[in-house]
């Protein structure tokens, strides 16, 4: 655990003073004054109600901040290999999957960033309703599954590949592979396997969730099936990285 600590505090420093942390929040705040401006002008307009303008800003925050951690975690190991500061890496004495624990951990405060940097977006859209709290809190245990989720797929991907490029452009494809569901027919959605797949889609899973209880008023228990999708794949997915991490080299595949 010291190890994992010394390499992520490495990391964090990296990642927020002279890496691109910073640029990534600037952009994450355009676009959450963006969206949230957009949504209060439809409000005015009576195009939506107050708790969908709220819902529609915490969807889009979630999603958003979980897409950074997977970009940060895609960067990680394979920016090293593409940057020739990988060997170093491995030559830390450390074992390699604490290597991987402290990046991932670097990843994940993109995370905690996001969610600070969105509060104030929600409770000026919310204020004054009874809604508010419970959308705050809907985002942050959502938000922090998905991004657990993401960030151990991003670092997966990262530690077999050789290239930044690849990583980034393998994680995208898996991104957008994981909203298919979503592309189906609605009538297919509604059959038993339509629920299926949409309920095993972490990211639709998760979303639903925060719709069923901001729109349609649910009580937090009444829909916590829809979270056990985003659940089991932040475990598995954490769980692969962190074995494919205790096998890294300075090959892409694995072999010394």
């Amino acid at each position: 655990m010291n190890a994992t600590r010394v390499v992520a505090a490495h990391e964090l420093r990296q990642l927020w003073l002279v890496g691109r942390g910073l640029p990534l929040m600037l952009a994450y705040a355009a676009l959450l004054s963006v969206t949230s401006y957009l949504a209060a002008s439809n409000r005015a307009l009576n195009f939506l109600e107050q708790r969908e303008t709220v819902t529609l800003t915490v969807q889009v925050a979630i999603a958003v901040a979980a897409l950074l951690v997977l970009l940060t975690a895609a960067d990680a190991i394979s920016g090293e290999r593409e940057r020739g500061t990988f060997e170093s890496l491995l030559l830390t004495p450390a074992p390699r999957w604490s290597l991987v624990a402290g990046k991932g951990i670097a990843a994940l405060s993109t995370w905690a960033a996001a969610f600070v940097v969105s509060t104030p977006y929600v409770w000026y859209l919310g204020r004054g309703t009874a809604e508010l709290g419970k959308a705050l809190l809907t985002g942050l245990g959502v938000g922090f599954l998905l991004a657990v989720f993401l960030c151990g797929l991003g670092l997966a991907i990262s530690s077999v590949t050789a290239s930044n490029r690849t990583a980034l452009s393998v994680s995208l494809f898996l991104l957008l592979a994981i909203f298919f569901p979503t592309q189906i027919p609605l009538s297919s959605q509604q059959s038993g396997f339509g629920d299926f797949l949409l309920r095993a889609d972490p990211m639709t899973a998760g979303l639903r969730y925060v719709s069923q209880l901001l729109i349609r008023g649910h009580s937090p228990t009444a829909d916590l099936g829809w979270l056990v999708g985003p659940a089991v794949a932040a475990v598995v997915m954490s769980a692969a990285a962190m074995a494919i991490g205790a096998r890294l080299s300075l090959r892409a595949n694995g072999r010394p």
